[in-house]
């Protein structure tokens, strides 16, 4: 799921990839509430994953979103 987070992250919204660690918070990779709001519509597009912008604003970390995403996605 990280990878995929990775993924999105470096190619859709340009964020570094060498940035992008489960320990960086959304300020170390640059991701303001606009690029969040993007975000959360590209998971529900591109991976079927339904992660809401104000839960993942809450996502400290990395590892937070990648943790909401697995939640999100064992519900089927």
């Amino acid at each position: 799921m990280l990878e995929q987070l990775k993924e999105i992250l470096s190619n859709k919204l340009k964020v570094s990839p060498e940035a992008i660690t489960p320990e960086a918070t959304r300020d170390d990779i640059e991701l303001d509430s606009l690029a969040v709001v993007e975000l959360s519509l590209l998971l529900k597009s591109e991976l079927d994953i339904d992660v809401s912008d104000d839960d993942l604003l809450e996502a400290e970390t990395v590892a937070d979103m990648v943790e909401l995403m697995e939640k999100r996605s064992a519900k089927v």
